[in-house]
Formats: C-alpha cells, sequence, structure tokens
C-alpha cells in the first residue's frame, strides 16, 4: 500500500490532477476493505460456523439418532484437535503454497466438510471431517489477519483486526438464530445449509485477498525477536493467551446448561442466554479493536479482563435475570475479541519485525488452541465429579483470569528488582 502523504507530495510536485490522487487513494482504500472483507468471511466460516455452529446441533443428532450422545460429544472434540494440528501446519503450509491459496483452500474444505457430515456414514467419516473443518479454522486463524493487517495503516490496525474476527462473533451469532431455522427443514437441510453458506462466503471473498508481504528473516543485527526484553514480553502474552483460554471456555461450554438445568430456567430461556451471548460475541471484536486502537493494547487486554471477572462473578452470586443477561453480553464479547487485543499486543513487541510477528502469532494461536482444548477436558472432568456444579467450573475460570492479571505485577515487579540490583 502506498502511503498517501507520498503521494499528495508527488502529485503537487509533477503537477498531477488532484481528481487522479484522489482516485487513487479510493482504490487503495477500497483494497483495503476488499482484504477485510476476506479476512472476515474466513473467520467465520472456519471457525465461526465450522466450530460453534455443531453446539446447537448436538440435542437435534442425539434425537435424530444419527449417533449415540457419548459420540455425538466425542465428534465435537474433534474440532478442537483438528484446530491444534492446524494452528502448527499454518505457516508451514503458506510457505509451501503461499497464503492466499492456502486460505482459499482452507475455506473450501471447510465447506466440504459441511456437505460431508449431511450423510452421517460412520462415526469415523463424521469424526474425519470435523476434524478436517478443525484443520482449516487453526489455518485460518494463524494466516489471514497476518496477510491482511500488513495492508492497513498503521492507526487503523485494531479495528482491522476486530472487523476480521468479527466472523467468529457473527457464527456465534448464528448458531443461536440462523442454525434453528435451517433445523426446521430437517438435520439434513441443515448440514447442506451450512455447507452452501460457506461455500458462497468461500466464492464472495475469493479475489478479494491480498497478496501477502514477504517477510524476510532478519540477518545481520539481531532482530526485535531474538533480544531479551522482547523474548520476556512474549512469554507473558504467552502465558496470559492460555490463561484467557481456560477462563473463557466454562462459559462458552456450560452456559446452556446451567441456565437451563443450574438455575432451573428451562431451555427456553437458556436459548434467550445464548443469543445474548451471540450478540455479545458480534460486538466484542470491534469494539476491542476500537479501544485498543484508542488505549493501547495493554491497557485494554487489562480493562476487558477485570470486566470479565466481574461479569463471572454476577454469573455465580446473582440470580437476577437482567443482572445475568447484562453479564452474558459481556461474557459473550470476550472470546472473539480478545483476539485483536492480543495480535495488537504481539505487534507492539515485534514492532516492525514481520517474520516475527508472523512466528509469534502462530505459536500464539498454537499455546491457545492447545490449553484451550485442554481446559475444556479438565472441566469436564471436574463437571462429573463435582456433582454437575457449574459455579465450580466458573470460579475456576475466573481464577484463571487473575492469575492472568497478577503476571503482570509479577514481571514489573522483577524488572524493578532487577534493575535495582544492576
Amino acid at each position: 500500500m502506498f502511503d498517501m502523504a507520498v503521494k499528495f507530495d508527488y502529485a503537487v510536485k509533477h503537477d498531477f490532477s488532484l481528481k487522479v490522487l484522489f482516485m487513487d487513494i479510493a482504490e487503495d482504500r477500497s483494497a483495503t476493505a476488499r482484504a477485510i472483507f476476506a479476512g472476515l468471511c474466513a473467520s467465520l466460516v472456519g471457525i465461526g460456523l465450522a466450530r460453534f455452529a455443531y453446539t446447537p446441533l448436538i440435542p437435534p443428532m442425539i434425537e435424530a439418532h444419527w449417533f449415540a450422545a457419548r459420540d455425538v460429544i466425542y465428534l465435537g472434540a474433534a474440532n478442537l484437535v483438528g484446530y491444534l494440528i492446524g494452528a502448527m501446519l499454518g505457516r508451514p503450509l503458506a510457505r509451501k503454497l503461499g497464503a492466499r491459496r492456502t486460505l482459499r483452500g482452507m475455506m473450501l474444505v471447510a465447506s466440504a466438510a459441511f456437505f460431508a457430515c449431511a450423510f452421517p456414514l460412520s462415526v469415523s467419516w463424521f469424526f474425519g471431517w470435523r476434524l478436517m473443518s478443525g484443520v482449516a479454522g487453526g489455518i485460518i486463524m494463524v494466516l489471514a489477519a497476518m496477510t491482511v493487517l500488513p495492508h492497513v495503516p498503521a492507526h487503523r490496525k485494531g479495528m482491522a483486526s476486530g472487523a476480521i474476527f468479527l466472523g467468529i462473533g457473527l457464527g456465534i451469532a448464528a448458531s443461536g438464530t440462523v442454525v434453528p431455522l435451517l433445523l426446521d427443514m430437517g438435520m439434513r437441510a441443515t448440514w447442506l445449509g451450512l455447507g452452501v453458506l460457506s461455500l458462497l462466503l468461500s466464492v464472495a471473498s475469493w479475489w478479494c485477498w491480498p497478496h501477502a508481504v514477504h517477510a524476510q528473516v532478519p540477518v545481520g543485527e539481531s532482530s526485535l525477536a531474538t533480544q531479551g526484553a522482547a523474548r520476556a514480553d512474549l512469554r507473558l502474552l504467552y502465558l496470559q493467551y492460555a490463561l484467557m483460554a481456560v477462563g473463557l471456555v466454562p462459559m462458552m461450554v456450560f452456559l446452556v446448561d446451567y441456565v437451563a438445568r443450574g438455575l432451573g430456567w428451562g431451555v427456553h430461556t437458556a436459548a434467550l442466554f445464548w443469543i445474548v451471548y451471540g450478540v455479545g460475541a458480534t460486538i466484542g471484536p470491534m469494539a476491542y479493536g476500537a479501544l485498543s486502537d484508542r488505549c493501547g493494547p495493554a491497557l485494554t487486554s487489562h480493562l476487558t479482563i477485570w470486566l470479565q471477572v466481574a461479569a463471572i462473578a454476577l454469573m455465580i452470586f446473582s440470580t437476577s435475570h437482567m443482572l445475568l443477561l447484562a453479564a452474558t453480553l459481556i461474557i459473550g464479547s470476550f472470546p472473539p475479541g480478545i483476539v485483536p487485543v492480543t495480535l495488537a499486543r504481539m505487534q507492539r513487541i515485534l514492532n516492525g519485525d514481520t517474520h516475527a510477528q508472523n512466528v509469534a502469532w502462530s505459536k500464539a494461536t498454537t499455546v491457545f488452541a492447545l490449553f484451550q482444548a485442554l481446559a475444556g477436558y479438565g472441566y469436564s472432568y471436574a463437571f462429573a465429579h463435582s456433582g454437575g456444579n457449574h459455579r465450580l467450573l466458573m470460579g475456576i475460570g475466573a481464577g484463571a483470569l487473575v492469575i492472568a492479571l497478577l503476571a503482570d505485577g509479577v514481571k514489573k515487579a522483577l524488572v524493578r528488582t532487577r534493575s535495582a540490583l544492576v
């Protein structure tokens, strides 16, 4: 992307028409908007739909006797396992095939998985396709933002990354609205409908992907990624991102069950809460991204984590419908909203080092995927052995978020101690 100030100076010196200048600027903005649209479509298909549309399909699949109840839950975990694999494969695959080709291919894989899942031929068939949809989602998470953001002006990166990951929130919202409507047409029609929607989004974004900026591996003097301060900041970021993954799982997995059975409010009220959760998920990425642009990603991360802890406390101790709906809206904003904030933090740490940013984001995504999967199984074990104690799980999640906040204080104390000794 050309720098607009340089363009203007060049136009004045060479007596170019202002009309040509502004047309060029508009073209740059249009290309940026198309790139962001492509990223949004990718996150919507690969993560928003491929992962979250499965949640409301679990009870109907059991009722339709597609698979036994234990197999349906087991199949749900396949996407998380695939996501972890995809997070590790993203960069190597992009180096071999190119980011644009890889992203297009993964959107087609996720679309194909929906069509394949419309035919429950066997548990292994279904598991394989759910696994592939997770692989596609992990690769998209690693590559989409890092392909688009180099084409976005620095002061708009937070908002742009929020728009890219808005697709996750839209997928969560669709799982509570669009999927129930499709279910009226039958189980197979629902899977086929999701496949058609994903394929349309893949086609619509096909020519919108920008060419990836080739990141040169730094030679000579060490890059920011190899400096001690940057390494320490990255380790802290990985730790906090892992703790955030642990903290968000309880409400993401058990919210509906908590409202329906834990509070005894029934499935219809629980469905309303899931819709509110989805609304929060659509608000989160853009709101967090804009706040990151205005206040800085580190401060935004602190504020949003404190807000989450407060919202979870409300969920644990309150029984007011209105307070719990407000808390659910806040909690829903966190899973997709924290992604652009963490990405912005990483880019600040590795400012200007594109290669190191790609490597670090791949590692961060892998760490998040690993701890999310481990937390999912850990919480399920705790739930089963605590007699279905939802509040215990929420307390563990809130504790993980508090530790993430305390980690910053510990790091600052260590830095002050080290400076005093020197």
